[in-house]
């Protein structure tokens, strides 16, 4: 085979294969003609010029992350770092601005973040930098998105990742932070005995109101067995007076009375005299007596209202009569 022939196939095939371009997704590729910029290749198969066209670079169309540690001070002067975590992505419309018009387009976009920042945290105490991280992030997008817009870059999202304070103050917000804690322990742990002891209360109250709905019930019951029993004598022995009964019957219930106290093993009698039980019915009786004369004395002041003869001095001294007799 002539070799001419074969050098002509090898050229052809190379100028063939070097006219193909291969543009992968989310990518471009600028295209220059003798050294200006002629045009640029989306993803898919393109072709060029040889030796009169060539590639200059491949622009990246994805989403892209820019992560910054930015040092500076708060409004109250304590230092603190921030994290700022940028994304960029290059506009479709302007890769040709986004290729050309940055050296460092990255360390540009840094400086703008870096100015922002250091703008808008000393406008803030430190308290206030943690809970609006969210308003310096959307100032961050803002200014980024005015200037960088221009230049075929998009901001998609902004966030400040990380707020640390200096390694003293974090110390002291934890021991805030502990005490605040403990003081809302202390003030639930005693919550909790306060309601605690507003239940024994009541369980207490609601106990003793029982206990004494049970005491009444008990005495009505006494005071209607006294009453039948006193009924039952006077029926029977009709010669014996009303007053001499109340007195046996109650001799008997405090016979009783000290019976069942003998009967527990913990209870100390204290002994007493015969004459104490007489006392016991001569105040009785000298207190019935007392009754029925005063009793009589108002009945008289009843039948003679209009009787002013007889002062109340002269019934007081009635009284006193009576006492001096029943003494």
């Amino acid at each position: 085979m002539n070799p001419i022939i074969i050098v002509a196939a090898v050229v052809f095939l190379f100028f063939l294969f070097s006219t193909i371009k291969i543009v992968q997704e989310k990518s471009a590729k600028i295209v220059q003609r003798l050294g200006s910029f002629n045009r640029i290749l989306h993803p898919g198969i393109n072709f060029c010029i040889p030796l009169l066209e060539t590639i200059s670079g491949t622009v990246n169309l994805k989403v892209q992350q820019l992560d910054i540690h930015i040092e500076t001070k708060t409004k109250d002067d304590v230092f603190v770092k921030l994290q700022v975590s940028v994304h960029v992505q290059i506009m479709k419309s302007k890769v040709r601005e986004a290729f050309y018009e940055l050296d460092d387009p990255y360390s540009q976009i840094s400086s703008y973040i870096f100015d922002t920042v250091r703008a808008e945290v000393p406008k803030l105490e430190l308290d206030d930098v943690f809970s609006r991280k969210d308003d310096i992030a959307t100032a961050v997008k803002a200014e980024l998105a005015e200037h960088m817009q221009k230049y075929g870059y998009s901001i998609v999202q902004t966030l400040i990742t990380d707020i640390d304070p200096d390694a003293m103050v974090k110390e002291s917000m934890n021991r805030i932070n502990a005490a605040k804690r403990n003081k809302e322990a202390i003030y639930e742990d005693a919550e909790g005995r306060k309601i605690a002891k507003i239940k024994d209360a009541e369980a207490d109250k609601e106990s003793k109101r029982l206990q004494g709905e049970g005491i009444a019930e008990q005495r009505l019951a006494i005071i209607k067995g006294f009453a039948d029993s006193v009924e039952d004598f006077s029926n029977t022995l009709s010669e014996v007076s009303p007053i001499e009964i109340m007195q046996f019957v109650l001799l008997t219930q405090h016979y009783d009375t000290i019976r069942d106290i003998g009967e527990k093993n913990s209870a100390i009698i204290v002994p007493y005299s015969p004459g104490t039980l007489q006392n016991l019915q001569q105040q009785l009786m000298e207190g019935n007596l007392m009754a029925d004369e005063i009793n009589r004395l108002n009945k008289d002041r009843t039948k003679i209202p209009t009787d002013r003869t007889k002062s109340f001095a002269q019934t007081e001294k009635d009284i006193l009569d009576i006492n001096k007799h029943l003494e």
